[in-house]
């Protein structure tokens, strides 16, 4: 058993914010991607979690230093930094969380298509090698476009016979996190009790804030609710803007990422009644994949929940966002089956 004791005033905020336990087993994690924009915070962010013991930091180049710098850090888990395909498979061997936020930025003259392709490409190759090295870790997919790069990762885990649905999330906490935060803002609560549901998928009109089932219930009138939802949706463009071009949601997405790491964590450790909204295969719909709230456990997910009850306007979204939900899916399902 371990002990870990927060010497710094941010390590005892992270164990007051419930991020973290006492004593815990040992666990290793992958980020896929560590030295990008998204995977170097959140490399230091799962460097605080007490829960991880050994964290492998893997990309095509720049890990050796980005694991030098966050192996300094004051905390329990052990870091080694591994270049090259070469070395992904000694990255990923003997791992219970994979977190793959690996991915090029889109740049300038480069279509949406262009994007889709080589992303695509880069989490088909990645799951192949998690098929191969670590088939049953729980999978947590950072990689945009997360409605087609989820169906890209069942595929690619069918074919090597590996694929469990409970062990596969796409992660859509960054819009729980921006529902969150604007919605405690209009409703002028503290946004460390609030607490909102989105479901759906996680691009544009496919993310479906329920600003109904929030709490603490605030009574919002409609023109406010459907201005919030807007901005929900249009979180990752507000940033882009902000940055002028030159950089998109980073930083808050790599604490969305260790937040939801930190859930499945807590689930595989037997934690009791951890819930967080994701992107998985799914009933709930007739999509075969769809964000909502899940029960996570020891075999990843334990119970996909329902919607519960809708307003007028979260029906009227819900029926808009599944023909283009249902494309990238499908998009993602032809592109993992291309020869």
């Amino acid at each position: 058993m371990f002990r870990y004791v927060a010497r710094s005033a941010a390590g005892k905020n992270l164990l007051r914010r419930g991020y973290a336990t006492e004593s815990a087993p040992d666990r290793k994690v992958a980020v896929l991607g560590a030295a990008g924009g998204i995977g170097q915070p959140l490399a230091l962010l799962m460097k605080l979690n007490p829960l991880v013991s050994r964290l492998a930091l893997y990309d095509i180049a720049n890990t050796p230093g980005v694991a030098a710098d966050v192996s300094h850090v004051n905390t329990r888990s052990e870091v080694t930094g591994y270049v090259g395909e070469d070395q992904l498979g000694q990255a990923l061997e003997g791992c219970d969380v994979v977190i793959i936020p690996a991915g090029v930025p889109r740049k300038p003259g480069m279509t949406r298509d262009d994007l889709f392709n080589i992303n695509a490409g880069i989490v088909k190759g990645l799951c192949a090698a998690i098929a191969k090295y670590c088939p049953n870790a729980l999978v947590n997919m950072i990689s945009n476009p997360v409605n087609s790069t989820v169906p890209i990762a069942a595929e690619v885990f069918k074919k090597a016979g590996t694929y469990d649905e409970k062990k596969l999330f796409g992660v859509t906490t960054l819009d729980v996190v921006r529902a969150k935060t604007f919605y405690a803002g209009k409703a002028k609560v503290n946004v460390a009790d609030v607490n909102v549901p989105v479901v759906g998928g996680h691009a544009g009109i496919t993310i479906l804030p329920l600003f109904s089932q929030a709490t603490p219930k605030a009574n919002l009138p409609e023109d406010d609710i459907k201005a919030l939802t807007k901005r929900t949706q249009d979180g990752g463009t507000e940033v882009v803007e902000a940055k002028a071009g030159k950089g998109s949601a980073t930083l808050s997405m790599a604490y969305a990422g260790a937040i939801f790491a930190d859930a499945c964590l807590k689930g595989l450790n037997g934690v009791p009644n951890v819930v967080e909204c994701s992107f998985v295969q799914s009933t709930v719909t007739e999509l075969p994949f769809f964000a909502s709230k899940v029960r996570l456990g020891k075999n990843g997910v334990e119970e996909v929940l329902g919607l519960g009850p809708l307003s007028d306007y979260e029906k009227e979204g819900l029926e808009k966002l599944k023909p283009e939900l249902k494309a990238s899916i499908e998009k993602g399902i032809n592109f993992a089956n291309q020869i």
